[in-house]
């Protein structure tokens, strides 16, 4: 029977809130954050594109369970639209499709935002990780094929212009999951008859996270190579991760006790007890000392884990 390799890394658990610069990928920002932190395992909540900047949630090691719980959460960009051509790619790095010499007027474009909010259908970019038929449809485009892919059901919560000019406008969205910020712009230009794509495009909120949160690179790779060169030193990194269970906002919280910790790590369902505990909940997560004991459900006044975490 083959033997299995040690793991590689540090058993460290956290969420880091990276301020991702622009021209580097998601992939390549969990990578490098991983190798900083030395960490067994990361992953992110969200892709974010290269050519896009802004908050890029990053999880280590168990955190990485609750990353679904970050990807439903809404989302808010700045982005902004160069208007008079559209481009293949639907921003900079695409060639010209289609051009026009119009352009809109500040209430013109105002007066359009009311149709890009709400419950609204929105094609995604021919270049996207949409998969059609088992392949991603940017290696499908890549390859010069014109992909067919079928409008899907989205949230805005709000579009607000906040800069105009005759050649570009800045907007603020609030969005939910599923959202494409460049088929805004693609779209929006064709409902003004002038033609858009992103010029530039900023993710400042993912929730629950907040601007505050975020963490610029060049600190964290100052902090790691002390760290690496001292043989061990992590803690100036690992005081930039948030606690697991910041990702779980919004979630009913169970405390439980330590007996009742332990019964839950079991696999055990336990009695939720306290006047303000919910008898039902689809989602919740329970807690002992303050620190996350495992996802699960409450039903008929018992939790029942779904998940649970190492002590």
């Amino acid at each position: 029977m083959a033997r299995r390799g040690k793991k590689k890394g540090r058993p460290v658990n956290g969420w880091l809130i990276l301020d991702k610069p622009a021209g580097m990928g998601s992939t390549e920002a969990v990578s490098k954050v991983k190798w900083l932190f030395k960490a067994e395992k990361a992953g992110h909540a969200g892709t974010l594109d290269p050519l896009a900047s802004g908050m890029l949630p990053i999880a280590l090691g168990d955190a990485t369970k609750t990353v679904p719980f970050v990807m439903d959460g809404a989302k808010v960009y700045r982005f902004t639209v160069a208007w008079g051509e559209e481009r293949s790619t639907d921003d900079l790095e695409g060639p010209v499709v289609e051009s026009s010499d119009r352009r809109p007027g500040e209430e013109e474009v105002r007066g359009l935002l009311p149709r890009y909010t709400g419950i609204i259908m929105q094609t995604p970019p021919q270049f996207s990780a949409i998969k059609i038929n088992g392949e991603r449809a940017y290696d499908l485009a890549r390859g010069g094929e014109t992909v067919e892919i079928a409008a899907r059901e989205i949230e805005i919560g709000r579009l607000d212009l906040l800069e105009f000019t005759p050649d570009r406008a800045v907007f603020e969205v609030e969005c939910g999951k599923g959202t494409y910020v460049r088929s805004l712009a693609r779209d929006m230009g064709r409902d003004l008859g002038c033609f858009g794509h992103i010029a530039e495009l900023r993710r400042t909120e993912v929730y629950p996270f907040t601007p505050e949160q975020m963490v610029d690179l060049p600190p964290l790779e100052e902090a790691a190579e002390a760290a690496h060169a001292e043989e061990g030193d992590f803690a100036p990194l690992d005081d930039a991760l948030l606690d697991v269970a910041t990702a779980l906002e919004g979630l009913p919280e169970i405390a439980v006790n330590d007996d009742a910790a332990a019964r839950i790590r079991l696999g055990n369902p336990v009695i939720v007890r306290g006047r303000d505990a919910p008898v039902e909940a689809p989602e919740a997560w329970a807690s002992a000392r303050g620190r996350l004991v495992a996802l699960g459900v409450v039903e008929a006044g018992m939790f029942k884990p779904k998940r649970v975490f190492a002590a």
